[in-house]
């Protein structure tokens, strides 16, 4: 197998937070809650937080990770992030499909998203993230 390119991001060396940093555990925990309530996903949040406040890893930072901030808020999103991301492109697809219904190679796209749907959807309800009832219905799913 040939390797295909460094170009990647890379996570911090040190499990230490950076000397150069500026801001407090307590400010970036502020950032992490307003962007949270701004609508912004956990993913998008690291984004702008290194981005725009040069905060490289905000568990480094603050001493715990972003799900435990924007839990302790009381923000905690019903559906993870991933698989949210999963059921907005099962939607999409579907959508396409109702009106192109001849297209083959998106319907076997919808029936491989729609199996990492249900293996993801069975890890979280192991993990306890979803509840042991929660069913993918395609037809009845509504995505956040």
């Amino acid at each position: 197998m040939t390797r295909r390119g460094k170009s990647h991001s890379r996570r911090p060396v040190s499990k230490r937070p950076p000397s150069w940093g500026r801001y407090s555990p307590e400010e970036a925990e502020a950032f992490v809650i307003k962007l949270a309530k701004e609508g912004h996903p956990p993913s998008e949040i690291g984004v702008l937080l290194r981005d725009q406040y040069g905060i490289p890893l905000v568990k480094l930072v603050a001493g715990k990770s972003m799900k435990e901030m924007i839990e302790g808020a009381g923000m905690k999103a019903d559906v993870p992030e991933d698989l949210n991301n999963l059921l907005q492109k099962a939607a999409g697809l579907r959508s396409h499909l109702s009106k192109n219904k001849a297209d083959s190679v998106n319907k076997r796209g919808l029936e491989l998203i729609t199996s990492k749907i249900r293996h993801l959807a069975k890890y979280y309800k192991k993990q306890g993230l979803l509840p042991r009832d929660w069913e993918y219905k395609p037809e009845t799913t509504i995505v956040v």
